[in-house]
């Protein structure tokens, strides 16, 4: 039995760690992949809950084992989702969140084509730059960069299967939860969680 692999990925500022992390309150059944990062903790970040902080030289050791399930730099940083923990969760029929970036992405649809990809937009490039500025934590050129690569990132929408405009909050969450539902009832899905009840019925193929 295999689980579902959910994918969010947004451009810096668009409301995607806020979403993910209530999607993730609201369904306990999702397993979030926390990813390894070279870059330094925020304030109010945890070691092991929103990433795994690690030096570029170990970074570069584990991706030159084969151990990313993908990787990217952003920003200057590195990022990396690791291979045998995906595959552990999804072999025990867990369903795995990414939240990761285009270029992860797009690697992972590549390896995993059944996962369901969902891009966050913001509700206009205005209002992306507020809540860069919003946060306080970035200066002036890290702002124009994100803005900058958020063009980038945008124009690779219609890499996704889903898009969400993070506008309104709740309208946004109730987006994305139904989205999860309906993953989780392809018939493919189903008939792998009900395998028995499928045989009882008659229904094959």
């Amino acid at each position: 039995m295999s689980g579902s692999l959910f994918i969010v990925a947004a451009p810096s500022g668009a409301g995607k760690s806020s979403l993910v992390g209530a999607l993730l309150e609201r369904d306990p059944g999702l397993h979030l992949s926390v990813s390894y990062t070279t870059r330094a903790a925020r304030p109010g970040e945890v070691e092991g809950r929103d990433y795994r902080f690690v030096s570029t030289a170990v970074f570069e050791a584990m991706r030159d084992r084969g151990e990313f399930l993908e990787s990217a730099q952003v920003h200057g940083n590195f990022y990396g989702t690791s291979k045998a923990w995906i595959e552990e969760q999804m072999r025990a029929g867990r369903d795995v969140l990414l939240e990761i970036d285009c270029q992860g992405a797009a690697q992972v649809k590549r390896i995993f084509a059944a996962a369901v990809a969902i891009f966050i937009l913001p509700p206009s490039l205005a209002e992306l730059e507020r809540r860069l500025r919003g946060r306080g934590t970035d200066d002036e050129a890290t702002i124009a960069r994100r803005m900058q690569s958020a063009g980038d990132e945008l124009r690779r929408a219609a890499e996704f299967d889903y898009a969400i405009i993070n506008g309104n909050f709740s309208a946004a969450l109730n987006e994305l939860s139904c989205i999860v539902a309906a993953a989780r009832a392809r018939l493919s899905q189903v008939r792998e969680r009900e395998a028995s009840l499928f045989s009882d019925l008659g229904i094959t193929g």
